[in-house]
């Protein structure tokens, strides 16, 4: 029988996604000491289809720390969007009006890409483990019991615990009532979001704001579509057929310019459900929480997984300064890693809470407020500043420790 094991490192990360699996890389590359657990298997997690649109500031950070060149090979960058209202679209050219685009490249792929960088490092990233308890988190050697796929219970030991255990953390729910604050909004909306065999419908993404509800037509290759449309949140996909749902797609599309989707089979139909969340402070004692642990963001302004690479670049630049310090450790930059994250955590919900709050309807909308929201679309695409404005949101502010961070 394989018996118990205690593993002593200098940082524990809890959750093996995107998120702890940048934060592992980085801090390896650093010579820093870590271990990841991760609750699920790496297939499980690789099969969970999830969109992805990169900032180039997320690109940068998978292309320029050597994780691996697929996202420039298999992403697909986009110059901008389409914000389509009243039947009629509106381009917005993201480089000639702040310099810069996205990659659309699903987070199940940046999840491959680390796993494989971690495996070919020599990363010890624990897979099929489930954290069970967290140990002494506020002393000096905090930790926590896991439990293996053969059902044997482990302890790991570290300087600092990191949660980037997702949406549902584990960790996040141990901190000690009145230790912290939420901040939540609930949505009276999801998305029936669906995957399809078919060509693409249009060069760019199109936002679509219609009488009917919102549509986002999306894409995932030259083949395969995403695509979503405003729904109930207690919808059941089971009560839509393929003739229904294309049917709903095109009536939220449709405009005096004849713009038709590109149908074909589906084959993945899920209702997303949504809402704002941040977790004040974003830490407690010695454990950091970054990404979902920490804040959630509806997906409208395509902020998560980029959110999450941001809270990573803060708290791997405070760890390497702790570190890396050559006479009494640094820990300036851990103090200030909550403030800073949530500076950008919160532009990011002020983003993302304007387009959803823009481009949705809503049972109870009076005329007014209809007509007041089709005003304020006017005015961004009317606007070069307004323009800009969505544009630099979408494309992302600098990383902090860049210029104008």
């Amino acid at each position: 029988m394989t018996e118990s094991t205690t593993t002593k490192t200098q940082v524990a990360i809890v959750g093996g996604g995107p998120a702890g699996l940048m934060l592992s890389h980085l801090l390896s590359q650093r010579g820093i000491d870590n271990v990841v657990v991760e609750k699920r298997d790496h297939d499980t997690i690789y099969n969970t289809h999830r969109a992805g649109i990169l900032e180039q500031q997320a690109v940068k950070m998978l292309t320029e720390t050597g994780v691996d060149g697929r996202v420039l090979t298999v992403g697909d960058e986009h110059e901008g969007i389409d914000l389509r209202f009243n039947g009629e679209s509106h381009l917005l050219n993201f480089p000639e009006l702040v310099d810069a685009t996205v990659t659309l490249y699903a987070q199940n792929e940046v999840f491959l890409d680390l796993a494989a960088a971690r495996k070919r490092d020599g990363g010890d990233v624990r897979y099929e483990s489930d954290v069970t308890e967290l140990l002494d988190i506020e002393g000096e050697n905090p930790g926590f019991r896991y439990t293996d796929k053969e059902g044997v219970s482990h302890e790991v030991r570290a300087k600092f615990v990191v949660a980037a255990d997702g949406s549902r953390s584990f960790c996040r729910r141990q901190v000690p009532t009145g230790k912290f604050e939420e901040f939540t909004v609930r949505y009276p909306f999801a998305w029936f979001g669906i995957l399809c065999e078919a060509p693409k419908s249009s060069p760019e993404l199109i936002y679509a704001n219609s009488d009917h509800g919102f549509a986002l037509i999306s894409q995932r290759s030259e083949t395969v579509q995403r695509m979503y449309f405003q729904c109930d949140p207690e919808e059941n996909v089971d009560n839509w057929s393929e003739d229904r749902i294309w049917a709903e797609l095109q009536r939220r599309v449709d405009g005096p310019d004849g713009f038709q989707l590109k149908t074909g089979p589906i084959f993945d139909k899920t209702v997303l459900q949504f809402r704002s969340f941040v977790r004040e402070p974003l830490r407690h004692g010695n454990m950091f929480l970054v990404g979902d642990a920490g804040h959630t963001v509806p997906p409208t302004g395509a902020k998560g997984l980029n959110l999450a690479f941001a809270d990573v670049k803060v708290l791997f630049e405070a760890l390497d300064s702790y570190f890396g310090s050559q006479a009494a450790k640094n820990s300036a930059l851990l103090e200030a890693y909550s403030d800073t994250a949530l500076k950008r955590v919160w532009k990011a919900q002020n983003f993302s809470y304007w387009m959803t709050s823009m481009m949705h309807t809503r049972e109870d909308m009076t005329p007014f407020e209809r007509k007041r929201a089709l005003g304020e679309l006017e005015t961004i695409v009317g606007s070069t500043y307004g323009r800009q404005y969505l544009a630099e949101s979408y494309t992302g502010w600098p990383h902090h420790g860049s210029a104008n961070a």
